[in-house]
């Protein structure tokens, strides 16, 4: 789960990233920022996608992740109710939205991590 997760986060943000280069949508942010932030998504992307793809991601890079996530999520919030940018309500929504995927692959890698981490048990035999 923990590889899927990685991958996932990688192909969503690097999306997001090219979306927001090329379309750039009108969301209320200033220009120079969403250039910022589209930049850094496609780069975050692929980094984030290939961790996915070692055999063994390693667990601290994959910690650093969670803990990125989950400081996005909680600025995306913080973006979208505390007027820092003049967000138009599309803006908003995208904010929001695009803050609660990224609490999701914080929670997707955290349990991957875990079960990654847990020892494994032999199965038990039946007795016959």
């Amino acid at each position: 789960m923990l590889k899927f997760a990685l991958k996932l986060d990688g192909v969503a943000s690097f999306a997001l990233g090219l979306l927001t280069l090329l379309i750039r949508p009108e969301v209320g942010m200033p220009v120079a920022w969403q250039v910022g932030l589209g930049s850094f998504c496609v780069v975050y992307g692929v980094g984030v996608f290939f961790l996915g793809t070692r055999e063994v991601p390693d667990r601290r890079i994959v910690l650093l992740v969670i803990i990125g996530n989950a400081v996005w999520a909680a600025d995306s919030v913080l973006t979208a109710t505390l007027d820092w940018f003049p967000l138009t309500g599309v803006g908003v929504a995208l904010v929001l939205a695009q803050g609660l995927a990224v609490l999701g692959f914080a929670v997707l890698q955290a349990v991957g991590l875990r079960s990654a981490a847990a020892p494994s048990r032999p199965l038990s035999r039946s007795a016959a």
